[in-house]
């Protein structure tokens, strides 16, 4: 999409609303990791003749590392970087692409 006719008030709004489907795309995910994994679990300690053993666990730790990862790719840069970065270099950028149109 071409963002050089938007205000700035309606670049804004795209970018929250892309900050927003990240973390509703994130926390879907969360949601499904837990109920799926309990499920497992259960199913999996119901079948077991001999109660909890480390393979029910495999499935969950792994996935839940993909999770942890999802979550830091989320909320890391505005932890580490600021809330005005996105914007800063967003702006930065499309300068430079305007500067490169006209020559």
């Amino acid at each position: 999409m071409n963002n050089y006719n938007l205000s700035p008030d309606e670049i804004k709004y795209q970018q929250a609303l892309k900050r927003v489907k990240r973390i509703k795309g994130f926390y879907s995910h969360l949601v499904v990791y837990v109920v799926i994994n309990v499920m497992l679990l259960i199913v999996n300690y119901k079948n077991s003749s001999e109660g909890w053993r480390w393979e029910m666990f495999v499935t969950p730790l792994f996935w839940g590392i993909g999770v942890l990862a999802h979550a830091l790719s989320v909320f890391l840069p505005t932890i580490l970087m600021g809330k005005d970065w996105e914007e800063r270099k967003i702006k930065e950028l499309m300068e430079k692409e305007r500067q490169n149109k006209w020559e």
